[in-house]
């Protein structure tokens, strides 16, 4: 570290004197310092501006450049998620919720939503609050399914892309925790009361947050990439009669 400023100091003393020695050069040939006062005062009130322009400006620019190009990438990451576990955790969880029969007449994405129908059904979720029933049979097979997927989750914990995305974070970091507080049980059936109220808190918290992750997914595929939004609608859980295939 300490050559490297070094190193910038002379060479910073360098140019100075560079400098310095052509000014001298001119006023040895010409005898005119006014005019060499006159043009460097002027690029000396030039660098401000110039400064503006790159420092400022052009940073902006490519910094949002750069933004947008990651965020691209973290949306890729989301799509291969919900294409990975996703989708499977969602209508797990959906078959766990005793109220979800309230909400899924909301969820009924259309090709006619709008910005407007994404922003007022996401608030809408952000105040629900699901009532979780652990069901042993649908328990056990979540838990062999993030069991299974447990390396796919941890890789995207490694991803240093994704804290771009909070939703996305804290959802990768709810389901992580439910993936390890349900690997350390060895029975998950016939929970006791209170281990069972604990795992409900903690599918409550990773639910809610795969649920607004969903609704953004959806927007940006309605937005970005039709042919995706297509195939979404048609594995819409909430969807009784949604088919993959085409009728």
């Amino acid at each position: 570290m300490k050559k490297h400023i070094n190193w910038q100091l002379f060479l910073s003393l360098v140019l100075v004197a560079l400098s310095i020695l052509f000014y001298f050069i001119h006023y040895l040939i010409f005898r005119d310092s006014h005019h060499i006062f006159v043009y460097l005062i002027g690029d000396i009130a030039f660098v401000f501006i110039e400064v503006l322009l790159v420092t400022i400006v052009l940073h902006q620019l490519l910094h949002f450049r750069e933004k947008k190009a990651i965020i691209n990438k973290v949306n890729m990451v989301v799509g291969a998620f919900f294409s990975e576990l996703g989708m499977d955790l969602l209508e797990g969880f959906y078959k766990l919720d005793e109220k979800a029969e309230s909400i899924a007449p909301k969820l009924l994405v259309t090709q006619e939503w709008n910005e407007k129908d994404f922003d007022r059904v996401e608030h809408e979720i952000s105040k629900y609050i699901p009532v979780i029933a652990v069901n042993d049979t649908i328990l056990a097979r979540l838990k062999l399914l993030l069991l299974h997927k447990r390396d796919f989750v941890l890789r995207l914990l490694e991803n240093p892309h994704m804290f771009e995305h909070e939703s996305f974070t804290n959802l990768i970091l709810s389901v992580s925790h439910l993936i390890d507080e349900l690997s350390h049980r060895k029975q998950i059936l016939y929970l006791h009361q209170a281990d069972g109220e604990h795992i409900k808190g903690d599918i409550k918290r990773a639910y809610k947050n795969l649920l607004l992750e969903w609704l953004f997914y959806m927007k940006h595929l309605k937005n970005n990439y039709p042919y995706l939004f297509s195939l979404a609608l048609r594995l819409n859980p909430f969807d009784k009669n949604a088919s993959v295939e085409i009728k």
